[in-house]
């Protein structure tokens, strides 16, 4: 499995410690230093099953520094993975990707069933 995040943020901590507590292999990757490429974000988006906003950190200030609430639905979906490839700072965390899928965000009981089938 790989975890993406960014270890100052609150959520990305609490899903490190839960997977380090739960015996999860895992390889960490820092989101803000070692950015996900396009070609990522689009394999992980269509492995997801989740909408493209989902991908998004709305909570960050770059997006808020953007205006991006108000310009993504203007926006096409090439432009809008263009636009997360560009900073790190832009993607939701944590990431868990393993071949049977992607995790966007941290929810202990998703996790729990994402990792132990």
């Amino acid at each position: 499995m790989l975890f993406i995040c960014y270890p100052k943020c609150t959520t990305c901590q609490k899903a490190k410690q839960w997977l380090d507590e739960h015996g999860v292999a895992y390889d960490f990757r820092d989101i803000k230093e070692d950015n996900p490429t396009e070609d990522e974000l689009r394999e992980w988006h269509a492995r997801s099953g989740l909408p493209l906003k989902r991908f998004f950190n709305t909570s960050g200030l770059q997006y808020k520094a953007l205006h991006l609430k108000d310009r993504l639905p203007d926006m096409s979906e090439d432009e809008q993975f263009a636009l997360l490839a560009s900073d790190g700072m832009l993607v939701k965390r944590p990431l868990l990707i393993a071949d049977k899928g992607v995790l966007v965000g941290f929810k202990e009981a998703e996790y729990r069933q994402f990792t132990e089938e």
